[in-house]
C-alpha cells in the first residue's frame, strides 16, 4: 500500500460514501472511452480532470486498482498516478514513489492477465517513476536502479510473466531514451548516459541471451503468448540498440547517414560473431510478421560505427555481415512481405553508407552478392507499384557505390561497369512502362509526387553517370521511339487522346531524366565524348519543345512543361554562365542540329521558352512560378539584356503580354506571389544598363505609375470597388517590392525613392488605414515598406543636405503606429487564426522598425531635439504590439522570433535609454522574453538573446559604476532601472545560471556569444555566482571536487572588475578552456548539477 503524506491524506467520510465514489468514476471511464455522443464524453472529460486534480487523488487511484471492477478505471489509476509522479512543483516524497514502484511491480506479478492496455500504463508508470528518481537516494542507495533485479522474478515464472519482464525493460529503455519537455534537457542527458553506463549492456546481454535460449527451444509460435515473448525480445533488443548513445537525439526522419555510436565497452558483443549470427538465424527461422523487428535490429549493427573496429575486425565483421545479406537474397520467401522488403532495402544501403567500395569489394563473396543485389534492384524497380517508399534506399546504395568509383584503390574488380547500366535501364523503362498502366487503371501518378521524382532523380544523376555512353544511347533510342510515335499521333486524324496523352507521359518521364544526367555532370570526370553526348540529348529535347510550343493555341500538357522546366534548370546549372567553357562539344553539336552557334542563341532560346510559357500558362501557378524562378536564375547573366525578347520584356511588362499580371483573373489576393519574381528578374535586367537615365527608369516604371493613379483615382471617391481596388494595389505592391529588392545601388535605388516618395506614400498609409484587418493586403504593403527601408548594400546614402532619411523614418513610424493601434482593436483572435490575421503583420513591422533603426541613415537624437514624436510613437506602439503577444507565441512562431529578437538586439544596443525608461512589467516582460529565448533551439534566437543581455548587463554595470563615483546625479530613468533590477535581483540571478548551464552542461553551439553577457552577469552578482559555483563542485563525486574547483579558479584567472574589451577577451579565452575541462571533468561522471538545483 501507498504511505499518504499529510497533504495527500483524504479528508474523512463514510467508506459507503467512497464506494459510492468509485461506481461513479467507474461510469466516467465508461463515458470517457466507450461513449460515441460528444457531449457526454465532454462532461466526463471535464469530471475526470477534476478528480486528477483533486488532493485525494493518490488515496482514490489505490482504491481504484484495488476495488475497480472494469479496465478502464485501473486504466485512470494508472494514468493519474504517472501524471501525479511527474509533476516538477511538489513532487510526491521518495518515500511514497518507492512504495508505488513496488506496489506497481507486485500488481503485475500477482495479475499477469490483466488488460493490455492496463499493463502497458502500469508499466509506463513504473519507468516513469525509475527514470525521474534515477539520482536518488536512500542511505547511499540508489534506490530506483535495482532494475534487472525487479524484472529478474517475472522473468523466472511463467510466459506471461517473463512477456511483462521484457516489456518493462524494453519500456524504460525507450522512456530514458526520450527527453521530455517538462524536465530539462540536462538532466535527461545526465540520467540517459547514467542508464548508458550502468543498465543498458547488462539489458542487451541479456536480451540477447533469451533470443538464443528462444532459437534454442522449438517454439511454437502458432501460440500467441510464445509468439508475444519472441515479439518483445525483439523491440527490446531494438530499443538497447537504437539508444541515444552520446545525446545527439538525431532526427528520425533523415535515415540516411545513422551511424549508432556503440560505446567501446561494448565491443566484445560486436566482435563476437554470434551476435550478428543470432539475428539473421532469427530472421530464418521466425514467421514473416517477425522478421521486420528482426531487420530493423540488423539495419542498426550494420550501423555500428567504424571507429569501434581496427582495420582486421573490420573486414571480419563486414564479412559476416555481407554472408548473411547473401543469405536473404538467395532465400527470398519473406521478402513479398512491403513491411520486410523495406527495412531489407534499409540494410542494403546501409552496407554503403558505413562501410566504403575498397572494404566491400575485399569481401570474398563480393562478386556472387553484387549480382544478387543488381537483381533484386532490376527486380524492384520492375515492379514499380509495389512499396515506391522503398526504392529511395535501394537508389540509394547505387548512388554511392558509383560516386565512389572514381576513388576505389582497391586492385579487386568492382564490377559496377557491369551491373550500374542494368539499374539504370531497369529504372528508365520501369518508369515509361508505368504510364500505360496508370492511365488504364486510373492510380496515382508519381509524376505528381514531385519531392519524390526529385528525390529519385538526384540519386540516378549520378548511377546514370556511371557508364555514361551505355545511358545516352539508350535515352537516345527510348526518346527518338517516343518522338517518332507522338508525332504520327499528332499527325493522324484517327489516333485516340489516350494514346496521345501515353506518350506525352512517356516523354515527360524521358525529360525529366535527361535533365538529371546531364545535371549529374562533374567538371573534372567529364570528356569532351560525354559533353558532345549531352549534346545529343539536349537537341532531342529542344526538337520535342520547339514541337509542343506549337500546339500550345490548340493543347498543352502540364507536367511535360513542367518537366521541360527542370530540364532548363539542369541545363542552366551546368552549360549557361561566366564560368562554363564554351568549347564545349555540347556547343558544337548544337549548332550542327540546330543552328545554335553561341551561348546567346542558346539564351534566346530560355527566354523564348520563358515568354511562351507566361503567355500560355499564365493562370496555371506552378508552371508561371517555375518559369519565373528560371528567368530570375538566368537575370544574373548579364548578356541576356541584349537580345530582343528581353527587351521587350521590359517595354511591354503589362497584362495585355502576361496574363498573369491581370487583376481580374485570380481567384485570390495570394495568387499575386510571383509577380514579387517577375520584377526581380526585370529589376536586375533593367539595371545592366540603366546608370543614371532618369528617363529610362521612367519609361519602365509606366504601367506601375498608371495603376497607382488608378488606385489613387478609386480611393478618392467615396463609392468604389473594393475588391477591384484591393486586387490593383496588392499587384502594384508585389511589383514593386521585386524592383526595391533588385535595386540595391545607390544610384538606382534613389530613382525608384524619388518615384514613390512623397507622390503615392499616402496612397500605402491610406490602405493601411482602410484594410488593416485583412492580412493579404496589408501584408504585401508593410513588407514593400520593410523593403524600402532596408539598407542593402548601402542604397540608402542622402545627400548631406538631404532631410529624406528623416522623412522616410516618419513614413514608417507613421506606417508602424497606424497598423499597430488598429490592428489591436481586434481584440482577442482565435488560436488558429491568431497568426494569418495579426502576428503575421506585426512581425513585418518589427522586422521594418529593425531594418529602418540600423540603417544608419538617421540621427534618431535629432527627434527629441525638435520635438518630434515620430520615434517616439513607434517605440510605443512596439511596446503595445509587444505586450499584447504571449511570451509562448514569441517562440512559437519562427519567422516572429527572429525578427522580435534581432529588433530587440538593436534596441538595447542603440536605444537602452528607452528600455530603461520603460515601466517595470515591461521591463521584466522583455527580461523574461529574454530569459526563455537564451535556451530556443533557433541558434540565431539565441545568440541575438545573448547580445541583448549583454547590452543590457553592460548599461546596469556602467550605471553602478556611476553610482559608487559619486558622479553628478543620474537622470530619473536610470535611478528607476536600477531600482527594477535591485527590486528583481532573482530575474539577472536565473540568467546568470542558464547561461552556465548551458556552457557547462550543454552543446553550446555559439559559446562566444554566450561567454560576452556571462563576464557582465558574474560582476553584478558575485555572492550569487560564489554559491552556484559551490553547489555545482559540491554535486561532484568527492574525488573530482577538487578539480572542478580548480576549474572555477582558473576561469576567473586574470579577470579584472570591468568589462573593457580587453578584459572581456580575456575572459572568453578562460571560457573556452574552462569548458573543455568541465567536460573532461565530468565525462566519467554519473554526478553532475541538476539543472533544477541551478535554477532555484
Amino acid at each position: 500500500m501507498f504511505h499518504l503524506s499529510v497533504a495527500d491524506k483524504p479528508r474523512v467520510f463514510h467508506l459507503s460514501v467512497f464506494y459510492q465514489g468509485l461506481a461513479q468514476l467507474e461510469i466516467l471511464c465508461k463515458q470517457l472511452y466507450e461513449t460515441t455522443d460528444t457531449a457526454v464524453r465532454h462532461q466526463a472529460e471535464k469530471a475526470l480532470v477534476e478528480f486528477t486534480n483533486s488532493p485525494d487523488c493518490l488515496s482514490k487511484c489505490q482504491l481504484l486498482l484495488e476495488r475497480g471492477s472494469s479496465s478502464y478505471s485501473q486504466l485512470l489509476a494508472a494514468t493519474c498516478l504517472s501524471k501525479l509522479v511527474s509533476r516538477t512543483s511538489n513532487p510526491l516524497p521518495l518515500e511514497q514513489r518507492i512504495d508505488i514502484r513496488n506496489y506497481v511491480l507486485n500488481y503485475l506479478a500477482t495479475r499477469p492477465k490483466l488488460a493490455a492496455f492496463v499493463t502497458q500504463a502500469l508499466i509506463q508508470l513504473y519507468a516513469r517513476i525509475t527514470k525521474l528518481g534515477w539520482f536518488d537516494c536512500q542511505k547511499d542507495d540508489y534506490v530506483f536502479r535495482n532494475v534487472i533485479a525487479d524484472v529478474t522474478r517475472f522473468l523466472q515464472d511463467s510466459v506471461e510473466h517473463c512477456i511483462i519482464g521484457v516489456t518493462i525493460l524494453s519500456q524504460l529503455t525507450n522512456e530514458i531514451n526520450q527527453a521530455d519537455t517538462t524536465h530539462p534537457l540536462t538532466k535527461h542527458r545526465k540520467i540517459a548516459s547514467s542508464f548508458r553506463d550502468s543498465s543498458l549492456f547488462d539489458i542487451f546481454t541479456l536480451s540477447c541471451n533469451l533470443l538464443k535460449q528462444a532459437s534454442g527451444k522449438n517454439l511454437n509460435l502458432n501460440d500467441e503468448s510464445q509468439h508475444g515473448l519472441l515479439m518483445q525480445l525483439l523491440k527490446l533488443s531494438y530499443n538497447c540498440l537504437n539508444y541515444d548513445f552520446i545525446g545527439t537525439s538525431t532526427d528520425e526522419s533523415s535515415d540516411d547517414l545513422c551511424t549508432v555510436q556503440i560505446p567501446t565497452s561494448w565491443r566484445s558483443a560486436f566482435l563476437d560473431s554470434s551476435t550478428l549470427q543470432l539475428f539473421f538465424n532469427l530472421y530464418h527461422s521466425i514467421p514473416p510478421s517477425l522478421s521486420p523487428l528482426v531487420l530493423s535490429c540488423l539495419v542498426q549493427i550494420a550501423s555500428v560505427r567504424r571507429s569501434l573496429f581496427n582495420n582486421a575486425e573490420r573486414a571480419k565483421f563486414l564479412s559476416h555481415l555481407v554472408d548473411g545479406v547473401k543469405r536473404i537474397l538467395a532465400n527470398p520467401q519473406c521478402l513479398p512481405d512491403p513491411n520486410n522488403y523495406h527495412e531489407f532495402c534499409r540494410l542494403l544501403a546501409r552496407l554503403k553508407s558505413n562501410y566504403q567500395l575498397g572494404e566491400l569489394v575485399k569481401v570474398e563473396n563480393y562478386p556472387e552478392v553484387i549480382r544478387l543485389i543488381a537483381n533484386f534492384t532490376v527486380t524492384s524497380l520492375q515492379h514499380w507499384e509495389f512499396a515506391p517508399n522503398s526504392v529511395h534506399y535501394l537508389l540509394s546504395l547505387w548512388q554511392r557505390l558509383a560516386a565512389s568509383v572514381p576513388y576505389v584503390k582497391a586492385t579487386e574488380p568492382h564490377l559496377l561497369e557491369t551491373y550500374t547500366p542494368e539499374v539504370t535501364k531497369a529504372y528508365i523503362t520501369s518508369r515509361l512502362e508505368s504510364v500505360h498502366v496508370i492511365l488504364r487503371d486510373g492510380l496515382e501518378d508519381p509524376l505528381d509526387d514531385a519531392g519524390l521524382v526529385q528525390q529519385q532523380l538526384d540519386q540516378l544523376s549520378t548511377i546514370g553517370r556511371c557508364e555514361y555512353e551505355k545511358t545516352c544511347a539508350l535515352l537516345v533510342q527510348l526518346f527518338d521511339q517516343a518522338a517518332q510515335t507522338y508525332q504520327e499521333l499528332l499527325q493522324s486524324t484517327n489516333s485516340s487522346a489516350a494514346d496521345i496523352t501515353v506518350q506525352e507521359g512517356r516523354l515527360t518521364w524521358l525529360v525529366y531524366i535527361i535533365g538529371a544526367v546531364i545535371g549529374g555532370r562533374v567538371s573534372f570526370a567529364s570528356t569532351d565524348e560525354q559533353d558532345a553526348m549531352d549534346g545529343e540529348l539536349v537537341c532531342r529535347v529542344l526538337q520535342l519543345m520547339n514541337l509542343t510550343d506549337s500546339r500550345l493555341a490548340q493543347a498543352g500538357n502540364e507536367r511535360l512543361e513542367l518537366a521541360m522546366l527542370s530540364f532548363f534548370e539542369q541545363f542552366r546549372k551546368i552549360y549557361i554562365g561566366d564560368q562554363v567553357q564554351k568549347s564545349s562539344k555540347l556547343y558544337r553539336r548544337l549548332s550542327e542540329v540546330l543552328g545554335l552557334n553561341d551561348e546567346t542563341m542558346v539564351l534566346s532560346v530560355f527566354i523564348g521558352k520563358i515568354i511562351t510559357n507566361l503567355k500560355y500558362w499564365g493562370q496555371c501557378e506552378p508552371i508561371t512560378s517555375k518559369t519565373l524562378q528560371l528567368l530570375n536564375d538566368l537575370s544574373s547573366v548579364r548578356k541576356l539584356v541584349k537580345l530582343s525578347a528581353v527587351q521587350f520584356m521590359l517595354n511591354n511588362h503589362t497584362s495585355e503580354h502576361f496574363s498573369f499580371l491581370g487583376v481580374n483573373n485570380q481567384s485570390n489576393l495570394s495568387d499575386m506571389r510571383c509577380r514579387t519574381t517577375f520584377y526581380t528578374a526585370l529589376g536586375r535586367l533593367l539595371m545592366v544598363d540603366l546608370g543614371e537615365d532618369e528617363d529610362q527608369f521612367e519609361q519602365f516604371m509606366l504601367p506601375l505609375t498608371a495603376a497607382f493613379e488608378a488606385v489613387a483615382q478609386m480611393l478618392s471617391t467615396n463609392t468604389f470597388n473594393e475588391q477591384e481596388a484591393k486586387r490593383t494595389l496588392v499587384g502594384l505592391v508585389r511589383d514593386l517590392r521585386g524592383i526595391a529588392f533588385a535595386f540595391n545601388a545607390k544610384t538606382s535605388f534613389m530613382m525608384l525613392f524619388d518615384w514613390i516618395y512623397p507622390a503615392y506614400m499616402p496612397i500605402l498609409q491610406r490602405a493601411i488605414e482602410l484594410w488593416y484587418h485583412d492580412p493579404a493586403c496589408t501584408t504585401p504593403v508593410l513588407k514593400l515598406m520593410a523593403e524600402l527601408v532596408h539598407n542593402r548594400s548601402q542604397r540608402l546614402q542622402f545627400d548631406v543636405s538631404s532631410p529624406n532619411g528623416i522623412l522616410l523614418f516618419r513614413e514608417t513610424s507613421k506606417m508602424i503606429t497606424t497598423y499597430g493601434n488598429r490592428i489591436l482593436t481586434l481584440g482577442e483572435v482565435p488560436k488558429d487564426q491568431v497568426y494569418g490575421v495579426k502576428l503575421k503583420g506585426v512581425s513585418v513591422c518589427f522586422g521594418m522598425l529593425k531594418a529602418v533603426l540600423s540603417g544608419n541613415y538617421v540621427n534618431f537624437g535629432v527627434f527629441r531635439l525638435y520635438g518630434d514624436d515620430a520615434l517616439d510613437n513607434a517605440l510605443q506602439t512596439f511596446i503595445k504590439l509587444l505586450l499584447s503577444i504571449p511570451h509562448s507565441d514569441l517562440l512559437d512562431y519562427p519567422k516572429l522570433s527572429q525578427s522580435f529578437y534581432s529588433l530587440l538586439e538593436v534596441l538595447t544596443q542603440d536605444h537602452m535609454n528607452f528600455i530603461a525608461s520603460l515601466e517595470p512589467h515591461v521591463v521584466m516582460y522583455i527580461l523574461s522574453s529574454i530569459s526563455e529565448g537564451l535556451t530556443a533551439l533557433d541558434t540565431m534566437v539565441c545568440t541575438g538573446c545573448c547580445s541583448s543581455l549583454d547590452h543590457i548587463v553592460t548599461y546596469l554595470f556602467k550605471q553602478l559604476s556611476r553610482s559608487t563615483k559619486k558622479r553628478p546625479t543620474p537622470m530619473a530613468t536610470d535611478d528607476r532601472f536600477l531600482h527594477i533590477m535591485q527590486q528583481h535581483p532573482e530575474m539577472i540571478q536565473q540568467m546568470l545560471s542558464t547561461v552556465l548551464n548551458i556552457i557547462i552542461f550543454e552543446d553550446c553551439r555559439n559559446q562566444w556569444s554566450m561567454s560576452r553577457p556571462l563576464l557582465g552577469l558574474i560582476l553584478l552578482n558575485e555572492k550569487y555566482f560564489a554559491d552556484l559555483r559551490n553547489s555545482i563542485v559540491n554535486s561532484q563525486p568527492p574525488e573530482k571536487q577538487q578539480a572542478m574547483h580548480l576549474c572555477f579558479e582558473n576561469l576567473m584567472e586574470g579577470i579584472e572588475r570591468n568589462l573593457l574589451t580587453k578584459n572581456r577577451d580575456r575572459f572568453t579565452q578562460n571560457l573556452s578552456v574552462f569548458r573543455r575541462e568541465v567536460n573532461d571533468s565530468m565525462k566519467n561522471s554519473t554526478y553532475g548539477v541538476n539543472s533544477n538545483d541551478m535554477m532555484s
